[in-house]
Formats: structure tokens, sequence, C-alpha cells
């Protein structure tokens, strides 16, 4: 079967203008550590981000626009409790704290470490497929982090650059357990993530003495939150969906050339030489993983589950009466082999000797 489209699109689009965010998050969250503490500052951004999305849903709905998204099930709720204590909560406030001892250029560059910690587990644990080309990628991004943490006697981790690679390793984690719900509506998923993460660390830091910022301080620090966290998520949930999770992070990666790109222009930090180096390793190592492709001959097993989709390659199945597309409903999916470029996305989970 012919397909009408790249194999790039739209998961590569989708992670890509998520990293865009994210990374842009990183030099402003920098600017407001002036003014909010870090564990206030963290709960305030996902907050946001939860509010946020949670107005675009409810306008939605009120607008009687479909909303063709697979609704959370019973059987997500452990998983989405997870997704919350290692991306919502673990993740935010330890990049706070690193970022209040370090500068806003090197813990956005040091923040690649996630999309390695992301490909290693995705790799290690959930035996996700990995090619050669991706592994020789992630190192080129792990020696720009090594780089950018040079000293001159070795490179030597601080405190700062030690908590933002705590901080990349809790959203590794995250990252993996989030595809797990990647099949449902990813605005519903990031507005209770948002909101239950922000609730708790906005909590501990009142209890903890945090003094509160003025309202025009917390609505910015609530709008960074929104685009650089909630829409952020959202579209990273969306390539989750066509990539999985270690080619998502891959792409990812690009977050911390924009975070780097800002913290120089807006911050006047200086360019340096471990800047300029980092930034080229890191660089060669997303062109690999963008010039990745993979294709060869594969079994689509049996499978039943819900997600939203159209009636493409993989998905033949009878309707009674018209139906609209896209559309969600729980399917099943017959026995299929075929050879296309593809990544391990929903459909392509199969084994490679």
């Amino acid at each position: 079967m012919k397909h009408s489209h790249s194999h790039l699109w739209p998961g590569v689009p989708l992670a890509l203008s998520s990293a865009l965010l994210f990374g842009a998050s990183a030099p402003f969250a920098k600017l407001l550590l002036g003014s909010v503490p870090p564990q206030l500052l963290a709960g305030v951004l996902y907050l946001g981000a939860g509010a946020g999305l949670a107005i675009v849903h409810g306008g939605r709905a009120a607008l009687g626009i479909p909303a063709p998204e697979a609704p959370l099930r019973r059987h997500d709720l452990p998983w989405l409790a997870a997704v919350v204590l290692f991306g919502g909560f673990a993740g935010p406030l330890l990049l706070m704290l690193g970022l209040a001892h370090t500068s806003a250029a090197s813990g956005s560059l040091l923040l690649n470490l996630e999309g390695l910690a992301t490909m290693l587990i995705a790799w290690m644990v959930f035996r996700e497929n990995v090619d050669r080309r991706l592994i020789t990628g992630a190192f080129a991004i792990l020696a720009g982090a090594a780089v950018v943490s040079w000293r001159g006697e070795g490179v030597r981790l601080d405190a700062g650059a030690a908590l933002i690679a705590a901080a990349c390793v809790a959203w590794g984690i995250d990252n993996n357990l989030t595809r797990k719900l990647s099949s449902v509506d990813p605005v519903v998923t990031a507005a209770v993530k948002g909101l239950a993460a922000g609730s708790v660390n906005v909590a501990l830091a009142l209890l903890l003495g945090a003094h509160v910022p003025p309202l025009a301080t917390l609505g910015m620090a609530a709008f960074v939150g929104f685009l650089g966290v909630g829409v952020s998520l959202v579209l990273f949930m969306l390539a989750l969906r066509h990539l999985g999770a270690a080619r998502t992070g891959a792409y990812f990666s690009l977050a911390p050339f924009i975070g780097a790109l800002i913290a120089v222009t807006l911050l006047g930090e200086p360019v340096t030489a471990q800047l300029i180096a980092a930034g080229l390793l890191m660089g060669v190592g997303l062109w690999l993983h963008l010039a990745e492709r993979h294709e060869h001959e594969h079994l689509h097993k049996a499978m039943e589950h819900e997600h939203v989709h159209v009636h493409d390659a993989h998905h033949q199945h009878e309707h009674e009466g018209r139906v609209t597309e896209p559309h969600s409903h729980r399917h099943s999916h017959e026995p299929l082999r075929h050879s296309h470029p593809h990544y391990p996305d929903l459909h392509h989970q199969h084994n490679h000797t």
C-alpha cells in the first residue's frame, strides 16, 4: 500500500514545535526567578499550563467544536499519576532549583540531556527500536553537554548542573510513561497534569514560607507556563503517537538551542567557545536524527485499541451509517504485512533482529 505523505509528517514538525516553545520558556523562567522563588515558579508555570488548557478544552466544548480524541479511561489513571509525579512535580522543581545556580545559556544546553535520558530509557527499559544513527547522534548530544560543563580541569558538574541533569532524568521517565497516554486526548491529559502538579508545588512553596510576588508577575509566569509547558506538552504527546519516545526525545533536543539563543540575545550572556562547540556537536546529533530513514517489511499483529484516526492504510474497518473523519472509537486491526518508512508509533511496535 502506498502512503501519500512523508514519514516525517506530522511527527517531526510536532516534536520540533514542542521543542521551540519549551526552549523559549527556559530563559524567560530565568528572568522570573529574580522575583519568584524556584518552587513557587515551578508551580505557577504548571498551573498556568493546566488552567490555560482547561479553558481551551472548556471553550471547545462550549462552542460545540467536536473533539474526536479518545477520552481518559480508568486504566489510564495509574499512568497519569506517575506522569504527574515525575514530569509535573519532580522535573520542574529540579529545573528551577538548577537554573537558580547556573547561567540560563548553560542550563538551556544541558536540557539536551532530557532527549538522551528519554532515548536510553525507551531503548533499555521499553525495548523501543534504536538504530546506529540514533545512537551516534545521542553520543554527539552527550559530548555537547560535556563540553558546556568543561571547566579546564575536566568535566565538573556544579550543583546547578547536577540538579538540571536530575530534572532531565525525571522528564526522561515522564516522556516514556506519557507514551502510554499518547492515544488519548492530549489537551485533557496535559490540563490534568498541569493542574495537579502545579497545585502541589504552589501549596508546598507557600507552606515553606515563599513570598507571593505581584499579580502581574504571576500572570506573566502563568502565560509562559501555558505556552512553554502546556501547549508544548500537547504537541509533544501528539508527536509521541507518530515517532515513539526515543525519536520524539531526540527531536526535542532542539529546545536547548532555542533557549541558549534567547539567553544570549535577551539576557546579554556571552557567546563563548564552549557554547559554540557544544552547539555544533548537538547540531550534528540532531541532524543525524533528522536524516534517519527506517524502512523494511514488517508484520502488524492483530490488535484492538482506541484513538483518533482516519481510514488510512492501517485503518480499514467498516462503520454502520455515515461517519466523519477524523473520529475516535475502539477498533480492531487485522494482521497486515507490508513495507514503508515508519517509526515506532502506535501501530509499529514490532521486534527487530
